[in-house]
């Protein structure tokens, strides 16, 4: 079935995403200007719907839009853009395991604050808690 000369609610619908997705998308020039109907809404085809799912997926998988630009427009000039791929995506898994290992090390420090919380009276002066003052 091909897709022509969807509204940007149908075109966002098919793709998965939002009206307000579709246009950032298409303002940061992952997606080229929509053509026009005569009373001026955006019309997308087949091709529109095949960028935005892949944007979607991308998106899913972590990747940011700069990251995806890049690697449509690598697709764009004809090239298949794996190598490119493999590279965002093992850089994202790294961003990834520097998360987590952030969020390891806070979560470490909230269970050595709270067991000092136990013993917490605030008996002496504290501009407002001395469990986090202490911290």
């Amino acid at each position: 079935m091909a897709l022509q000369g969807l509204t940007i609610g149908q075109a966002a619908q098919v793709a998965g995403l939002t009206r307000k997705a579709v246009r950032v998308y298409e303002a940061r020039g992952l997606l080229p200007a929509a053509e026009r109907s005569p009373a001026g809404y955006r019309l997308y085809g087949e091709h529109d719907i095949d960028v935005l799912t892949f944007i979607r997926r991308a998106r899913t998988l972590g990747l940011h839009l700069d990251d995806i630009r890049e690697v449509l427009h690598i697709r764009d000039g004809g090239i298949p853009p794996c190598d490119t791929v493999r590279d965002l995506l093992d850089a994202r898994i790294t961003e990834i395991d520097d998360t987590v290992s952030e969020l390891l090390a806070l979560r470490g420090t909230l269970v050595d604050t709270r067991q000092r919380a136990s013993d917490c009276t605030d008996v002496r002066p504290v501009t407002v808690c001395g469990i986090i003052e202490d911290a």
